[in-house]
Formats: C-alpha cells, sequence, structure tokens
C-alpha cells in the first residue's frame, strides 16, 4: 500500500508542478515584470478553503518495539484559512476531522482500531517555488470516538465502542508540501506524528503514537 501511495504521490506532484509553471508563467513566458506583478497579487489574499484527503493510518510503538501493527485507509476533511504575513511566509490555521487507527494480531484475535479526531493544524508555510509550498507546524488532537473490531480471520467476532470528551487530547507535528494546480486547487501531502502516546488500552497493546501519510486536495474560496 505505501508504495501505492508514493507512486500516486509522485504522478500528483509531476502533474501540479506542470499546472503550476503554466498558471504562474503561461504557455510563454511573460516578462519578469509581469510576472513579479501577478505573483505579490496572489500572494497577499487571505484565502479560506475546504480540504480532503486519504490517510494511510498506522502506529509507532512507544515501548514495545517487538509489537506491530499494519495500516488501515482512512480520512479527513475540514476547513482551513491561508494568512499572508510576509512573502515568503504565511500562516495556515486547519481544522480536520481526521481517522487514524491500525489493525494487529492479539490475543483475542485480529483488531481493528479505528478512532476518529478533531485536529487543528497551526502551521507555518513557505513559499519556495512558483505553486510550490513547504509547510510545517505542531497540531493539537482532540479524541472523541474509538471503534475496535475484533475477527477470527473469516468473521467479526466483537465490536467495541468508546466516546471521549475534554480529557483526551494529544500534540502533534506535521510536515507536508502543496502544490498549486491553480489559483482555487492544490494538491496536498502529509506526514503527522503523535508527540504524546495514546494509552493502548489492555496489557497485549503498549501505549503507541499514531502516525500518517496524508494526500489529498484544497479548494481555495476568495
Amino acid at each position: 500500500m505505501k508504495k501505492t501511495l508514493f507512486m500516486a504521490i509522485c504522478c500528483l506532484l509531476i502533474a501540479g508542478s506542470v499546472s503550476a509553471q503554466e498558471y504562474y508563467y503561461g504557455p510563454r513566458h511573460p516578462p519578469q515584470h509581469q510576472y513579479h506583478k501577478r505573483h505579490d497579487n496572489d500572494f497577499y489574499k487571505v484565502r479560506a478553503g475546504v480540504t480532503g484527503s486519504l490517510n494511510l493510518a498506522n502506529t509507532v510503538d512507544a515501548y514495545n518495539y517487538n509489537y506491530s501493527t499494519g495500516t488501515i485507509a482512512a480520512f479527513s476533511a475540514g476547513l482551513f484559512l491561508d494568512v499572508p504575513i510576509v512573502f515568503p511566509f504565511s500562516f495556515e490555521p486547519e481544522v480536520l476531522y481526521s481517522q487514524k487507527g491500525f489493525t494487529a494480531q492479539t490475543a483475542d484475535g485480529n483488531i481493528t482500531s479505528r478512532s476518529g479526531f478533531i485536529d487543528v493544524p497551526l502551521l507555518a508555510k513557505f513559499k519556495l517555488a512558483p505553486g510550490f509550498n513547504f509547510l510545517i507546524g505542531p497540531q493539537i488532537s482532540f479524541l472523541t470516538s474509538t471503534t475496535n473490531t475484533y475477527s477470527d480471520g473469516f468473521s467479526v467476532t466483537d465490536r467495541e465502542n468508546y466516546n471521549y470528551s475534554g480529557n483526551n487530547v494529544f500534540l502533534d507535528s506535521v510536515v507536508g508540501v502543496s502544490f498549486d494546480v491553480s489559483p482555487d486547487v492544490e494538491i496536498r501531502a502529509r506526514y503527522t506524528i503523535d508527540l504524546t502516546e495514546n494509552d493502548g488500552n489492555g496489557s497485549y497493546t503498549p501505549d503507541y503514537r499514531n502516525q500518517l501519510f496524508q494526500i489529498g486536495l484544497g479548494f481555495k474560496f476568495q
């Protein structure tokens, strides 16, 4: 699955690069002063938008290196704001609903754990080249629910649901890139990892940290 994601990211980034070149430069290269005028006008606009991403979620075990987990496919979606500060730096806060989790073989059989989070990334965004942006920063994550599904390899044997409120807050780190395909559309690729551990909720499941590989789209509005 990771190889497939890597190939998809490469294809999307190449396509985004080509589209960004045409967006910024046009089919023919304009005079340099025309580019800078367009560049400045585009950068110093506060933009709001919506985003959606495919999540490939897994864990990093905090204490037990012999414990291994597998990847699950999930999603995230939400709103973001792009606030220019001074070229090439802008501030991008977001509010996302994001699914995270893992699969594992345990003493109770095969388990798929899927958790819902409200994620609040607070990102520094740097425009490194026409159409190409680098993002990095902290993220506050609020755990809202977890569903553990157990199976014997053939059928579901049990399902546990947990809901949380107020006391499950985690600090994450986010790093990523984005390509401006057009003034209103961007391609996103990110890696997110917990800096604090989640409670494994069982002797066979050690405390762990969530990690996500994400690829998605953002749509901006004036």
